[in-house]
This record gives structure tokens, C-alpha cells and sequence, in this order.
């Protein structure tokens, strides 16, 4: 445990970061904290058929095992990054451990769909505590010259997590059963919670903490679950009366959400950071960037295995480059943050991304490998470039006292991205048929090119957190 004084010390030059040993722990415990929730995101996939199998649930209904935590993150995520705010971000960071390692249990111990279900949805809410405050944290540990690295090391394994969830889910479950695709959080979680217990920071002290707002809270909730309700509706071809009730739903509640929060002096909804036209234009490339990546790698399995002919093994290593490139591009943008403007950095990201994809797009009938890789390394590398920058200038954007809001939008933007990105593959599927898998790529690149010129605005501002 870091005695009292440490606190005081830190408390009184905590923008100079931690000192060397004890940053290595926080990074190492933030590393932890959001590999577990980032691949929980997608470990279940991979065994939803045999989680349904043993359950006695059908496959459509096997769904809500990975629905249930996605909603639930998008609904928690900002009103837990206002609790950061106000009671410290170490503080909410170990509660979302422990709720996460707890509920990880439960999902093991799950003998039914329903029950399975509600501890996802709790494990949801213990994933989001993670993700709303791990960026804030990141803020804390490192000291602002060397923001950018930080960022980087983040962005590298959110990265590398998204790209080994199907991966490790596989080796799983070839030698043990579903029930410890859940079971395995639970040492995780007990040493992350020792970690953070000895090594991550605390808040700087302030004189009056913002209060929470109870009716925004509901409100944020009922806005985006609608929304992102209404995505997965329509994705798995729900009747549109329902799917335009449920958007109905979300307009209205939106719209007095957002009045709402414009009368506020310390807003859920961080329209205040958004005012401050570099996080506004930070948190647009970041919606348009992701929902590219989505539409792409959603629809890429498809486009290999049904226009190319591949195998499912050989679609799953065409596919390891894209992310492995932005394993390797991500650490390497956290040191170029330091040196070159993050608008700049953003915009040739994007646009190499976007040749990668619009090349993948006119791919001809019948390439070769290495035609399918280099298409491949050009995504994910640009993807790479583009991401730890705008993640650094989103957080270093807003003030000090508001890292938890930038940290709470940024995860935000991230899924509200990717899951219009998969809603859009759903619609080019329905409309198109076959040809779809095509057309998600030629808007893939689109969608990158906008996300360039978005991320070129930001050239015109002042660099910050440098």
C-alpha cells in the first residue's frame, strides 16, 4: 500500500507522472485491467455455439451472451467516468476489478441462458468501470512530456487483445471446457486488484468534487442502450416497426438528455469538451475511424471465404496482419506524439488505412497471398498511426479535473464506431446479398478518407500535451 506522504507527494506533482519503479507497476495493473475487459468482449464468440449447446438455448437467443455485455458497457461507461471525476479514478478502477473478477465467477458457475445473461450484463458494468478510467489513470502515471508513450503501450493492447480474443478462446476451450473462458479473470483479477492496491496513483485533491447527476444517469442509459439496442435489432433482422420505435425512443430521450445536460455546470454528457473544438474533432475522426474498421473486418471473412474461396483457417491468418501491423505501429505513434502534431500523425494514418482497404476492395478474383497481406499491413499500420495520437490529444485535450469525462468519451466513441460499423454490414448484406461484402469495403475507405480530413482540421489547433 503507498503510504499517506506518497500521496501528498503525488498529489503536488502529479503532472510529473510516478516515479520510474512504481509507474511500471500502474502501467502493468492498467494493462491487466483492460486486456481482460477488451477480450471478454470477444472470448464468447468463439464458444457461443457450445455455450447454447450446453445451455439448451438457441443460437439467436445464444446472442444476448455477447449483447448483454456490449450493452452494457455503452450504457455505464460516461456516468462511471463522472464517478472517476468525483471520488477518484484509482477508487473506481478497483471496484470495476472486483466486480469484474466476481462476476466472472458467476458466469462460470451459470447453468442456465438467463442467469448467464444477468452476470454478463454485471460483468459489463465492472468492464466499463475499467475502461471509462483507464486512459484518466494513464494521464496520472506518466509525466506529460511522455503522455504519448502511454497512450501508445494503451493502444497497443486494446489492439493486441481485440486480435487474440478468438485465438486464446480456441486454445481454451481445445483443452478445458466454456466455463473457463470466465474462470481465468479470477487470478487476473485478484493480482490486478494487489497491483492497483499497491501502485496506482491517486487523484490530485480538489476543492469541490462535481456533483452526480441521478436523471442524466437514466438518461444516458435509455439514449444509447436504444441506440445500440436498435443497431443489434436491425443486424439480426428484427421487424422495422421495432427497430423504429426503438430509434423513436432514443431521439426523444436524446434530445431532452442533451437539454438536460447543457444546463449543467459539470455535464454526464461532456458537452463542455466538446465546445473545445480539438476533442470535438478527436472524438469524429474516432467514430468515423472505427466504424471503418468494423465495416471492414466484419464484412472481410465474408469477402474471403465467399469471393476468394479461402478456408476458415486460411481467412483467420489472411486476417492476423491487420492487427499484428497495429501492434507494432501503435507504440511506435506514442513516440512520434512527442515530435509531430497528432492532426497530422491522424490524417496519413487514415489515409494509409484507407488505401489498404479501397486496395483490398479491388483485390482481383483470384490473388495470391501476399496480394491479400500487404493490403492487410497497409490497414492495420495506418490504423496503428492514427490511433494512440487521437487517443493521446482526446485525453490531453480536456483539463486535468475532466480526464475522466475525456477518458469516459473516448470509449464511447469507440463502441458507438463499431457498432454502427456492424450495423451497416448487416444493411449492405440485406440489400445487396453477396455483393454487399464488396460495397462494406468501398465505404470502408470512404469513411477512412473522411476520418483523414477530419483528423486534418485538427492541424490548424494548438498541440497540446507536449
Amino acid at each position: 500500500m503507498i503510504s499517506t506522504r506518497t500521496y501528498f507527494h503525488m498529489d503536488k506533482t502529479v503532472s510529473d507522472g510516478l516515479p520510474l519503479p512504481q509507474r511500471y507497476g500502474a502501467i502493468l495493473t492498467i494493462i491487466l485491467g483492460i486486456s481482460m475487459a477488451v477480450l471478454d468482449g470477444a472470448i464468447a464468440n468463439v464458444a457461443l455455439p457450445t455455450i447454447a449447446s450446453d445451455l439448451n438455448a438457441s443460437p439467436a437467443a445464444s446472442i444476448w451472451i455477447v449483447n448483454a455485455y456490449q450493452i452494457a458497457i455503452v450504457i455505464s461507461l460516461l456516468s462511471l467516468a463522472f464517478l472517476g471525476d468525483m471520488f477518484g479514478y484509482r477508487r473506481v478502477y478497483k471496484c470495476g476489478l472486483v466486480v469484474f473478477t466476481c462476476t466472472s465467477l458467476a458466469c462460470a458457475l451459470s447453468h442456465s441462458l438467463e442467469m448467464l445473461t444477468l452476470a454478463r450484463v454485471a460483468q459489463g458494468f465492472g468492464g466499463a468501470a475499467l475502461m471509462s478510467v483507464n486512459t484518466a489513470l494513464i494521464r496520472l502515471i506518466y509525466p506529460q512530456r511522455f503522455l504519448g508513450r502511454g497512450m501508445g503501450i494503451n493502444s497497443f493492447i486494446v489492439a493486441v487483445s481485440s486480435a487474440a480474443g478468438p485465438t486464446i478462446a480456441a486454445a481454451i476451450l481445445s483443452v478445458a471446457s466454456w466455463q473457463w473462458l470466465f474462470l481465468i479473470n479470477v487470478p487476473l483479477g485478484i493480482l490486478s486488484f494487489i497491483l492497483a492496491m499497491r501502485f496506482l496513483p491517486a487523484n490530485p485533491s480538489r476543492s469541490q468534487a462535481p456533483r452526480f447527476d441521478l436523471p442524466s444517469a437514466v438518461m444516458n442509459a435509455l439514449t444509447f442502450g436504444l441506440l445500440i439496442t436498435a443497431l443489434s435489432s436491425f443486424a439480426q433482422g428484427q421487424s422495422l416497426p421495432l427497430v423504429g420505435a426503438e430509434l423513436a425512443g432514443m431521439l426523444v430521450v436524446g434530445y431532452f438528455f442533451v437539454r438536460r445536460q447543457l444546463t449543467l455546470p459539470v455535464p454526464l454528457l461532456p458537452v463542455d469538451l466538446l465546445r473545445i473544438p480539438l476533442f470535438s474533432l478527436s472524438i469524429g475522426t474516432s467514430i468515423c475511424s472505427f466504424c471503418a474498421q468494423m465495416l471492414a473486418l466484419v464484412s472481410l471473412p465474408f469477402f474471403l471465404q465467399s469471393a476468394m474461396g479461402r478456408s476458415e483457417v486460411e481467412t483467420g491468418l489472411l486476417l492476423t496482419p491487420w492487427p499484428l501491423a497495429t501492434m507494432v505501429m501503435a507504440p511506435l505513434a506514442g513516440y512520434l506524439i512527442e515530435k509531430v502534431h497528432a492532426g497530422l500523425l491522424g490524417a496519413v494514418g487514415l489515409m494509409i488505412m484507407a488505401c489498404g482497404l479501397f486496395a483490398l476492395a479491388m483485390l482481383p478474383s483470384a490473388p495470391h497471398d501476399l496480394d491479400i497481406i500487404w493490403r492487410m499491413i497497409l490497414c492495420g499500420a495506418g490504423f496503428g498511426l492514427f490511433q494512440s495520437p487521437n487517443n493521446h490529444t482526446i485525453v490531453s485535450s480536456a483539463p486535468r479535473n475532466r480526464s475522466g469525462g475525456a477518458s469516459g468519451m473516448l470509449g464511447t466513441a469507440r463502441l458507438l464506431g463499431q457498432s454502427t460499423g456492424a450495423a451497416l454490414v448487416a444493411l449492405l448484406f440485406n440489400l445487396l446479398g453477396s455483393a454487399g461484402t464488396h460495397t462494406s469495403l468501398l465505404l470502408a475507405g470512404t469513411l477512412a478518407v473522411i476520418a483523414a480530413i477530419v483528423s486534418g482540421l485538427r492541424i490548424t489547433q494548438p498541440r497540446v500535451g507536449v
